[in-house]
C-alpha cells in the first residue's frame, strides 16, 4: 500500500512513518507546498492513501496570521484531499478540538455542531469543510493535547522545567484527553486498513483529565515529587489565543464500525515512558 504523507517532519508524522511502514513517500514542505494543487496531484498520482498530517499549528500566531494559516489549514487541506480523489486513493485528514468552544459538560460526539473561539480553529473547521466536500469518503480524525518524543509539547515543556525550577504551576480548570502521537499513528493505520465507512473519527486517548492531573502524573512516571506541582486557573496564565476549557471527545463513531475504542491515557503514557519518549530528558535530570 503506497501513502503519500504529508507533515512527515512533524511530531505526529514521525510516528505515522514508523507506524505506516515502509512505502511511505513522505516530501517535505520544502519538497512540495501543500498551497500548491498541481504538485500534489502528481505526487498523489499512483498512491493508495493520502494522509495530511501537515498544519499551521501555531495556535497563538495564527490569531494574527489567519491568512497564512487558512491556507495551510483550509485550502491545503482541499488541495490534498482533492488530489486523492483524483488519484482514487484514501484520504486521511488530521484536526483538532479547537474547532469546538469548550462549553460543553459531557464529551463532544463527532457530529456536534463546531464552534471555535479562535483563528486555528476557525481555519481547522473550515479545512474539516472543504475535505467533505473535496473527496468522497475522507477520514476526518480529531485529535487533542499530542504529545511525543519530537517536537514542543507539554511533557517535554514539564519535564525541562523540572530541572530548572523547585515548583511549576499548572492550571486545574481546562479538562482534555492526553494523546500519544504513536496511538493516533495507529489509529490512522487501523482506519486505512479497515472497510470503517469515511467521516468523522475521534483519535484521542479514552478518560480524561486536567492539565494538573497531566502534569501530576508526568512527575510521578519520572520519579520526581508530584507535589511540585501546585494548581492555578487559565486566568493567571494569559495567552493571545483563547484555549476550550473542556476538550473531551467521545469515541462512538469507533464502536459503530466495529473498531474498540481508543485505550485510556495513563495506559498509554506508561508506553510512551517506556518506548524512550522522555529518555533524552529523563537523563539530563539525573545530571
Amino acid at each position: 500500500m503506497r501513502t503519500l504523507l504529508l507533515g512527515g517532519a512533524g511530531m505526529l508524522g514521525t510516528d505515522l512513518r514508523r507506524v505506516l511502514g515502509r512505502k511511505v513517500e513522505a516530501p517535505t514542505s520544502a519538497e512540495l507546498d501543500i498551497r500548491d494543487a498541481e504538485a500534489l496531484e502528481a505526487a498523489a498520482a499512483g498512491v493508495d492513501v493520502v494522509v495530511n498530517a501537515a498544519a499551521y499549528t501555531r495556535v497563538d500566531d495564527a490569531e494574527t496570521h489567519e491568512d497564512e494559516a487558512m491556507a495551510i489549514n483550509a485550502l491545503g487541506a482541499e488541495n490534498a484531499a482533492r488530489a486523492a480523489a483524483a488519484a482514487g486513493a484514501q484520504f486521511v485528514q488530521l484536526s483538532t478540538d479547537y474547532v469546538f468552544d469548550g462549553t460543553a459538560d459531557e464529551p463532544y460526539r463527532e457530529d456536534s455542531p463546531v464552534h471555535p473561539l479562535g483563528a486555528y480553529g476557525r481555519t481547522k473547521a473550515e479545512g474539516e469543510r472543504r475535505v467533505l466536500d473535496a473527496h468522497p469518503s475522507p477520514y476526518i480524525l480529531r485529535t487533542a493535547w499530542l504529545y511525543g518524543a519530537g517536537g514542543s509539547n507539554f511533557p517535554r515543556t514539564m519535564l525541562r522545567l523540572a530541572t530548572e525550577r523547585e515548583t511549576l504551576d499548572v492550571v486545574t480548570d481546562q479538562m482534555g484527553q492526553p494523546t500519544w502521537t504513536m496511538d493516533v499513528a495507529r489509529l490512522v493505520a487501523t482506519l486505512v486498513e479497515s472497510s470503517a465507512p469515511g467521516g468523522i473519527y475521534h483519535g484521542t486517548n479514552s478518560d480524561s483529565a486536567s492539565w494538573f492531573v497531566f502534569a501530576r502524573e508526568l512527575f510521578i512516571r519520572a520519579g520526581l515529587d508530584p507535589d511540585r506541582v501546585r494548581q492555578t486557573t487559565s486566568e493567571a496564565v494569559v495567552r493571545p489565543a483563547p484555549r476550550p476549557a473542556y476538550s473531551v471527545l467521545g469515541h462512538a463513531a469507533w464502536t459503530r464500525a466495529g473498531i474498540d475504542t481508543p485505550r485510556d491515557w495513563r495506559v498509554a503514557l506508561d508506553d510512551a515512558f517506556a518506548d524512550g519518549a522522555f529518555a533524552d530528558l529523563l537523563e539530563e535530570g539525573t545530571r
